[in-house]
């Protein structure tokens, strides 16, 4: 049994981490026991404060474009600092400080201020990216990523800590506790992941070129990304990839409660079973159908990641009550999200960081980050506006979306037969 497990792929992939690599994905898990236990809640929490559709759809917006601004300085910021040093400051901004100001919000202009520090993640989604990948063996990147994935699931493990807090409290100060907890916990994380890392290779060869660099001479430093992002067919498909990937994750993660609650009308007490329920599923997908895709193969699972997505999306929409037959349908719903999802999520995030030109990494993570919120910003406003007319219409925007990748993997394939 245990040599078994030995060879299966994925496992084989986490033992043999080392280095920046391994610190990464093992501190990973410390977000189940934080942040991702207020994730059920966060726009439910937002209306008990009297908040309409359309606001919690403008902080979304807010949120995204602060990710925007950051994401576009991230680059710069994260050659001169380090990706360590990048990644601990700005990880502490970022989720630190916004879980205080959430534990005690009062309403709407508290969910502002929170939304713009917490869109410093961008600078982190970078550093930590390039810390995770750039020292790693580049033929595991798809299972190191599947990994981060994972681990990102098991916080369904946590998901009943959130219902019997709010079954006990009630909503409010349930939520309250849970955002304090999510300081200490994502601070630990910080700390921990600091003190197990170190600055990668690149990344003391990028800050030592640009000791003397000013922030405007590294800013137009960008040029040269730029040229490298128009000239590699394969990074312009990656930034379209994860533009539509982030819009339907956005939406989804947004206003997949508010339907759940409000339309179909799922009890407060039980949002968080459904999400722990595709978080399972999610890991035991990861097991079972993608440690075995193939990086060199992504056309096929691309086609059926955006397609399991849409049948997730088509289903929830046709719920309106949550009689036997709607939470078998939610049920089902939760299963093709589940898998379309982490399909998904993963292979965006392997397309960028297989395609990306390791020497200008960071300067177009960066022009990548910023592209994807420019493009995202709209839309947590528009999902709010289509919700406040129906609960079920940002999720017909979401197959839409869905369907656009579906014709980009088709184009871009055409003429890539060598990736089927």
């Amino acid at each position: 049994m245990k040599r078994r497990l030995q060879k299966h792929p994925l496992l084989r992939t986490l033992f043999e981490l080392k280095g920046n690599p391994r610190a990464s994905v093992y501190t990973e898990p410390m977000w189940g026991l934080s942040v991702n236990l207020c994730i059920p809640y966060a726009s439910v929490y937002m209306l008990t404060f009297g908040m309409s559709d359309i606001e919690v759809g403008i902080i979304t917006s807010i949120y995204m474009f602060s990710q925007m601004i950051f994401a576009f300085i991230s680059g710069a910021i994260i050659d001169k600092m380090g990706r360590r040093l990048s990644t601990a400051i700005f990880d502490f901004i970022a989720w630190s400080l916004p879980s205080l100001i959430w534990a005690s919000s009062q309403g709407f202009w508290f969910f502002v201020v929170a939304a713009l520090l917490n869109g410093t993640m961008k600078i982190t989604t970078v550093s930590w990216d390039c810390l995770l990948v750039e020292d790693a063996p580049k033929d595991k990147i798809t299972h190191i990523y599947s990994w981060v994935m994972i681990f990102g699931n098991m916080s369904a493990i946590f998901a009943p800590i959130s219902s019997i807090l709010v079954a006990k409290l009630t909503l409010v100060p349930a939520i309250r506790i849970l955002y304090i907890n999510s300081f200490i916990i994502m601070t630990a994380k910080i700390l921990i992941l600091y003190k197990l890392s170190t600055e990668t290779a690149m990344g003391k060869i990028r800050r030592e070129a640009t000791r003397n660099m000013s922030w405007l001479e590294m800013l137009s430093g960008y040029r040269s990304a730029i040229k490298k992002i128009l000239a590699s067919r394969g990074t312009k498909f990656a930034i379209i990839i994860s533009i539509l990937v982030e819009i339907v994750a956005m939406i989804s993660m947004t206003f997949w409660q508010i339907i759940a609650s409000r339309r179909i009308g799922v009890p407060d007490t039980l949002l968080p079973i459904f999400p722990m329920a595709k978080s399972i599923l999610a890991i035991i997908l990861f097991f079972t159908i993608i440690a075995h895709m193939k990086q060199s193969k992504m056309k096929w699972p691309l086609y059926g990641g955006f397609v399991s997505t849409i049948i997730s999306c088509l289903l929830l929409i046709t719920i309106t009550d949550t009689g036997v037959w709607g939470y078998v349908i939610l049920s089902l719903s939760l299963l093709f999200e589940a898998l379309g999802m982490a399909i998904l999520h993963t292979l965006r995030e392997s397309l960028v960081a297989i395609h990306v030109d390791p020497t200008e990494r960071s300067g177009i993570m960066a022009l990548l980050q910023t592209t994807v919120m420019l493009v995202s910003v709209p839309f947590g406003y528009i999902g709010g506006v289509l919700s406040d007319i129906s609960r079920a219409l940002p999720f017909v925007l979401c197959i839409v979306i869905l369907l656009l990748g579906v014709l980009a993997t088709s184009v871009y394939y055409r003429s890539r037969r060598s990736y089927e």
